[in-house]
C-alpha cells in the first residue's frame, strides 16, 4: 500500500528532475578550440560564465593536424560543438556543407561589426554577401631581415619593391658567394601565391571554376621567384636548411617571408649578441604601391547550424572578440587579434617587431573562397615550385601543369554551376 502511494511521488521527483536537466543542458555551449588556442582559452571562460549567471562552457582542445577530419567528422554524424574554431581557407568548405549559421541576423542587432576588424581577414569569412565566421585571431605573411647584412649590402632600410627586394640579394649573395640571400621553401605554398596576388592574378577565374596560372601575372610572379633559383640567391636543397634560425643567424640566408610565430621563436632561439640585429618589415610590392599585399590567414568562430543553443553561442563568441578580451587572449597565446583596437594596448603598441604586423595586415587579401582550394595549394603547388626551382620546369610548363591540375580538381564545381545556370 506504502509503495502504491510512493509511486506518484517517485514520478514526480523523475520528472522534476528530468526537467531541471533539460534547462541545464540549454545554458551549456560546447566549444572546440585547436592547438594552442584550445589549449590556453579556458582561462578566459570563467569572466564570460560570471558575466552569464547559469551558462556554462565546456571546452575540448584538439591538434591542428587532427582539426580538419574530426570536423568533418562530427558534421557526417551531427555531433559538432555549438560553437566551433575554423581556420580561415576552411571557412568556404563548411559554409557549402551547410554546418555554419550565416552570422548577418545576429550582426544586426549587435554592437559587433566588420568596421572593428582588418578589412581582408573580416572579408576572408563572407561569401556571397554573407559572414559566416568572426574572425578570431589573425595571421599574415611579411619579412623577417638580418638589419646588419641589408646595412653591408647598402640598404639602411628594408625593401620596399621587387626590384629593390632582387638587388639587395643579388648584392648579399655577392658578398659572400657560398650563401643565399632569400629564402624561399619549395615545400611550401604561401609565398608563391602571395607574389602571385602581389602581380595582380586572381589565381582562379571563371567564377573560381578554372586554374588562372596561365595568366599573364601569375606566370610574372613565376618568372620573378624562379630567378632567385636561377642566380642562386635561394637555396633549392631544402634539406641543406634543417635548422632556420641558425641559418638565420649564421647568414646562409639573410630574408625569409613568414609569420607572427617566429617573433618569439626568433627571440627564444637566436643568440643574445644577435637580438638586435634582425627586424620585420612589410612586403615589398611589385611596383610602387608600398606595402605589397600578403595573405588573410587565421581562425575564426562559426556557429553550428544544428546548434539549438545559438543565442548563447553568438553571445559567446561576441565576448571573444571584444577588444579587451583579445588582448588577454594575446598575453596567453601570443596570437594575434582580429580587432584593431586591441593593437592600441601597451602589450602590443610598444612591441618593435609587431609594428610590421599592423601595417601588412591593413593589405592582406583572402585565398579563393571555395572548398577545392586546399586541395590544389597543399600538394599541387608545392610539387610543381619544387621541379621549377630544380629548372627541371620551365615558368610556362609549371603554370600549364598547375592549371590542369586546379581544372581536374574544380571539375566538379564547373558541373555544378552548369547545373544552376539551367
Amino acid at each position: 500500500m506504502k509503495m502504491v502511494r510512493l509511486f506518484p511521488l517517485l514520478l514526480f521527483i523523475l520528472l522534476l528532475s528530468g526537467c531541471r536537466g533539460g534547462e541545464t543542458d540549454k545554458m551549456v555551449i560546447t566549444f572546440w578550440a585547436i592547438g594552442a588556442e584550445g589549449e590556453k582559452v579556458g582561462a578566459l571562460i570563467p569572466a564570460f560564465e560570471r558575466e552569464n549567471p547559469g551558462v556554462k562552457v565546456k571546452v575540448q582542445q584538439i591538434p591542428w593536424t587532427a582539426a580538419h577530419e574530426k570536423l568533418i567528422t562530427a558534421y557526417v554524424s551531427e555531433t559538432l560543438p555549438d560553437v566551433f574554431q575554423l581556420g580561415n581557407t576552411w571557412v568556404p568548405e563548411f559554409r557549402a556543407l551547410g554546418a555554419v549559421e550565416p552570422l548577418t541576423a545576429y550582426l544586426e542587432k549587435d554592437s559587433v561589426a566588420n568596421e572593428k576588424f582588418f578589412d581582408g581577414i573580416w572579408d576572408s569569412n563572407v561569401i556571397d554577401s554573407v559572414i559566416y565566421a568572426l574572425p578570431w585571431y589573425v595571421d599574415t605573411r611579411l619579412l623577417f631581415y638580418r638589419k646588419d647584412i641589408l646595412a653591408a649590402a647598402g640598404y639602411e632600410n628594408p625593401p620596399r619593391t621587387w626590384k629593390e627586394l632582387y638587388d639587395a640579394s643579388v648584392k648579399i649573395k655577392q658578398m659572400n658567394p657560398r650563401y643565399y640571400s632569400l629564402f624561399l621553401p619549395t615545400n611550401e605554398w604561401s609565398q608563391y601565391i602571395i607574389f602571385g596576388l602581389q602581380s595582380g592574378s586572381g589565381i582562379l577565374k571563371d567564377n573560381n571554376s578554372y586554374g588562372d596560372f596561365s595568366g599573364r601575372e601569375f606566370r610574372e610572379a613565376l618568372d620573378y621567384v624562379s630567378g632567385y633559383f636561377r642566380n642562386k640567391l635561394s637555396p633549392i636543397d631544402m634539406t641543406a636548411v634543417t635548422n632556420i634560425y641558425q641559418a638565420f643567424e649564421e647568414g646562409y640566408f639573410s630574408m625569409l617571408i613568414t609569420g607572427p610565430w617566429n617573433i618569439k621563436e626568433m627571440q627564444n632561439r637566436l643568440s643574445p649578441a644577435m637580438q638586435d640585429k634582425w627586424m620585420t618589415a612589410p612586403l615589398p610590392a611589385r611596383g610602387d604601391d608600398y606595402p605589397g599585399v600578403s595573405l588573410a590567414g587565421g581562425s575564426s568562430l562559426a556557429i553550428n547550424k544544428l546548434s539549438p543553443r545559438k543565442e548563447l553561442a553568438w553571445k559567446f563568441i561576441s565576448y571573444l572578440t571584444r577588444a579587451e578580451v583579445q588582448v588577454e587572449f594575446y598575453k596567453l597565446v601570443s596570437s594575434l587579434p582580429s580587432v584593431m583596437e586591441a593593437w592600441e594596448s601597451p602589450e602590443l603598441k610598444n612591441d618593435k617587431y609587431l609594428a610590421a604586423f599592423y601595417t601588412q595586415l591593413q593589405n592582406v587579401k583572402p585565398t579563393p573562397k571555395i572548398p577545392e582550394w586546399e586541395q590544389i595549394v597543399v600538394s599541387k603547388i608545392q610539387q610543381y615550385i619544387e621541379r621549377l626551382a630544380a629548372q627541371k620546369l620551365t615558368v610556362d610548363e609549371t603554370a600549364k601543369k598547375l592549371d590542369e591540375e586546379a581544372n581536374r580538381i574544380l571539375e566538379k564545381r564547373r558541373w555544378m554551376i552548369s547545373r544552376e545556370g539551367r
